[in-house]
C-alpha cells in the first residue's frame, strides 16, 4: 500500500518530519502550511529530499514576514507547491488550497468583495504593492477565483489550510469545494489541533481529519493513524 504522510503546522521545526520519514520511507509528505523554515525550504529537509517527494501548500504565517516567505516561496522546492493545482502523488489525485480567508477579500458565507488578486492590487493603489505586486500578507489570502478554478477539477484528496465546517472555526466553503471536486478524503492545519472526525463521511460527504501541531496523519488508502 502507497503511503502518504500529512503534516502538521511545523513553525519552522522539521527534525520531526526527518525522523519520520528516515523511519517508514512514505512516498510523499505533504506539508498543510504554516511551515516557517527558518533556512530555504530545500536546505530544511536536505536530508530526506533523496528518500520522499515533498509538496506543501502554504498557510497564512508563510507571509508574516520576508523571510518567512521567500525561505518557502523562492525556494529550491517552489514548484511544490499545492495551491490551486491537482498532482497525482502516489496514485492519488491531491488538491490543494493554501491560505486562508480573509475579510479584505473574501469571508464565506459573504460575498467577496474581489475575486482576484489583480482586482485586489489594482483598487488597493500602490501603497498596497508589494515587490510590484499584491501585498505580501495576502499572498496567502484565498481568492474566489483560485477556489472557483479547484471546484471545477476532480481530485482524490483535499489538502487545505482552512478547515471544513465539522471544526468549530471551520468553513461550509471547503465542505463545498470537497464535494464539488467529489474527494474521498480531506486533510487541513491551521488550528493545531487533531481531529478525526469520525462522521464526517456521514454529514459532509467525506472523510475530513485535521492534523494537529508538529503531529503527522499516516494514510494508507482507507486507514488514518496519527503519530
Amino acid at each position: 500500500m502507497v503511503e502518504l504522510f500529512f503534516c502538521g503546522d511545523t513553525h519552522g521545526e522539521f527534525q520531526h518530519v526527518i525522523d519520520a520519514v528516515k523511519l517508514h520511507r512514505p512516498a510523499a509528505i505533504i506539508f498543510l502550511g504554516d511551515l516557517q523554515a527558518k533556512r530555504p525550504l530545500e536546505v530544511e529537509l536536505q536530508e530526506i529530499i533523496c528518500l520522499t517527494e515533498v509538496w506543501f501548500i502554504h498557510g497564512n504565517l508563510d507571509t508574516d514576514s520576508d523571510v518567512d516567505f521567500d525561505h518557502l516561496f523562492s525556494s529550491g522546492l517552489a514548484d511544490r507547491n499545492l495551491h490551486g493545482c491537482v498532482v497525482d502523488i502516489g496514485g492519488y489525485r491531491i488538491a490543494g488550497l493554501g491560505g486562508v480567508f480573509r475579510g479584505q477579500v473574501w469571508l464565506p458565507p459573504n460575498a467577496p468583495k474581489f475575486d482576484s488578486q489583480e482586482d485586489y492590487a489594482y483598487h488597493g493603489g500602490k501603497g498596497n504593492l508589494w515587490r510590484g505586486g499584491l501585498t505580501r500578507k495576502h499572498r496567502s489570502t484565498i481568492f474566489p477565483i483560485d477556489y472557483a478554478s479547484l471546484a471545477s477539477q476532480k481530485a482524490d484528496i483535499l489538502v487545505t489550510h482552512e478547515a471544513p465546517s465539522c471544526h468549530p472555526h471551520g468553513f461550509s466553503a471547503i465542505d463545498q469545494l470537497a464535494r464539488s471536486m467529489n474527494v474521498g478524503w480531506s486533510f487541513h492545519g491551521h488550528h493545531n489541533d487533531d481531529y478525526d472526525y469520525q462522521q464526517s463521511r456521514k454529514s459532509l460527504g467525506f472523510s475530513a481529519y485535521g492534523v494537529g501541531l508538529y503531529n503527522i496523519a499516516k494514510f494508507e488508502g482507507t486507514l488514518t493513524q496519527l503519530f
